[in-house]
């Protein structure tokens, strides 16, 4: 099953940065931004994000990727028989699940993964790692109060601050 645009994009925002590092993604991307050549930018990432860097700083046009992302990747998990965790991450008052990297794999598809790992330049296992560690962080960040952000701004309030 093909991954929707927008839960690749987020992905690879989540698998190249992390929250840990958001402030260096969101520099990265506002220069993809101002370039007018942003794909191929910063190897990998400029290549694989393209116009994200006009998502992130709010550019028209950008539609509601970031809250589609998020309500497809909780799907792609809830659908795949981790209901339980996925909820987790977004329900007041319930200790936020992690994530090992298989289920990740599972939840997501080798597919997606093995493109994402080409794109960003990351090694597959280092791609999914990440991710097993950066999507439970993200999503409880993204749903504060287990609230879903109305719009990407609101969103991206949410990751960058």
């Amino acid at each position: 099953m093909a991954k929707s645009p927008s839960l690749v994009a987020l992905l690879g925002l989540l698998a190249v940065a992390g929250f840990q590092h958001r402030d260096k993604i969101q520099d990265a991307l506002k220069g993809l931004s101002n370039n007018s050549g942003g794909a191929g930018q910063s190897g990998g990432l400029g290549g694989m994000l393209g116009g994200l860097g006009d998502l992130i700083n709010g550019k028209p046009g950008s539609g509601n990727v970031l809250t589609g992302g998020l309500n497809d990747l909780l799907d792609s998990f809830r659908g795949n028989g981790q209901k339980e965790t996925a909820d987790s991450w977004t329900t007041v008052g319930v200790p936020t699940k992690g994530l090992t990297p298989q289920e990740v794999e599972s939840a997501i598809g080798r597919d997606t993964l093995t493109e994402l790992s080409q794109s960003t330049g990351l090694s597959y296992d280092e791609l999914v790692k990440r991710l097993s560690t950066n999507i439970p962080d993200a999503v409880d960040r993204l749903t504060p109060e287990g609230r879903f952000p109305a719009t990407d701004d609101e969103a991206r309030r949410s990751l960058f601050g």
